[in-house]
């Protein structure tokens, strides 16, 4: 969905500024294309597939939308997150911790570590530029929100199936502790209408 409304707003503000953070995305085409490597080595539905090439897909389809088809939009200069910083260590730590040492486990494991942490370099561009327009703060509350969800429902599988994945859990938990702050001003300004901007 992020990306139709994305290229319908700058379809229409081609010389607009705000596109989004591009190491943001980046990290989460690279997330979804790990994550789904399955897809070579096991069908469950055509639903299960359809809905994984459509995540990959639009993935890269907004990667490409910020850096080729609106990079007059881009903000370069805010946008210097050192992506190594992330993908390094989770690289590392996924080959430590993981539940079976496996090429595709791994590389799994490595998905849902780099997911907890993904956001970072669009907070960190928050933090430089001291806003953010209101297409990223309603995409970053929708984001947080559906991996604060995603706790609700490992609750849920935890009493009523005995299901536990530590992994997924402990990523989830951090993911959502890094979108604490930014719910907070979303919810005292954005949702009174106000544009999202941090204190001088």
């Amino acid at each position: 969905m992020y990306p139709i409304i994305f290229y319908l707003k700058y379809w229409k503000e081609p010389d607009g500024k705000g596109t989004g953070n591009f190491f943001h995305k980046l990290l989460f085409a690279l997330v979804f294309t790990t994550r789904y490597l399955d897809l070579f080595t096991s069908f469950i539905s055509l639903y299960n597939t359809s809905m994984k090439l459509i995540y990959i897909a639009c993935s890269y389809a907004t990667v490409y939308l910020i850096y080729m088809k609106f990079k007059a939009t881009y903000d370069g200069n805010h946008d210097t997150f050192r992506v190594e910083f992330l993908v390094v260590p989770v690289g590392g730590l996924s080959f430590l911790v993981n539940h079976d040492f496996s090429p595709l486990e791994i590389l799994w494991t490595f998905s849902i570590y780099l997911e907890s942490v993904a956001i970072l370099p669009q907070l960190f561009m928050i933090s430089k530029t001291g806003e953010a327009e209101t297409i990223t703060t309603h995409y970053l509350f929708f984001l947080g929100l559906y991996r604060a969800l995603y706790l609700v429902n490992w609750i849920w599988r935890f009493y009523f199936e005995g299901f536990f994945d530590l992994i997924a859990v402990v990523a989830g938990v951090v993911q959502t502790i890094l979108y604490c702050d930014f719910f907070y001003l979303y919810i005292t300004k954005v949702l009174k209408g106000k544009k999202l901007s941090l204190p001088a």
